[in-house]
């Protein structure tokens, strides 16, 4: 399975918006700090903002904040409304295959998609924001550190829910 650079690009602005809170980011700010263009990114908030995840304020001043909580946000799901196309094999998306009515592969591949995307389900925001990685990501951002993470676990391992 691979993600296109478009979902990649929505992640890390998710990422970079959530460890940016409670200040607002700006377009050019995500695009310096990844590298990225900003027309290509603009296209990636757009829908971000279509999609109720990120709320943008115009004008002067204007910026981007998580129209969510971090924990409300949830990985497969952003996976699953950025990407244009989830089939893995052309019959996935009713190509035709001559063999696909008694084809196994179709429905192992289709298991191995369903559980990707339920790893991804027990995921959210919040948990990608988490301490210490958090603080390591929003350091390499030039970012001050997130706000919405879990604290460190003494022995400084990131603490992901029992899911």
């Amino acid at each position: 399975m691979r993600l296109t650079r478009y979902t990649d690009y929505a992640l890390r602005t998710l990422i970079y918006v959530g460890l940016h809170e409670p200040e607002q980011s700006s377009i050019a700010a995500i695009a310096r700090a990844y590298g990225i263009s900003e027309n290509h990114l603009n296209k990636v908030v757009h829908q971000l903002g279509r999609l109720g995840l990120i709320r943008t304020i115009r004008g002067r001043g204007g910026g981007l904040r998580l129209a969510l909580p971090p924990g409300e946000i949830v990985v497969g799901a952003v996976v699953r409304q950025t990407e244009d196309d989830l089939a893995l094999v052309e019959c996935f998306g009713g190509g035709a295959c001559a063999i696909t009515a008694p084809c196994r592969l179709r429905r192992v591949l289709g298991e191995a998609l369903a559980a990707f995307l339920a790893v991804l389900d027990r995921y959210t925001l919040a948990d990608l924001l988490g301490a210490p990685d958090g603080e390591a990501i929003a350091a390499l951002l030039g970012l001050a550190g997130p706000t919405h993470g879990e604290p460190p676990t003494p022995d400084g391992a990131l603490r992901l829910p029992d899911r």
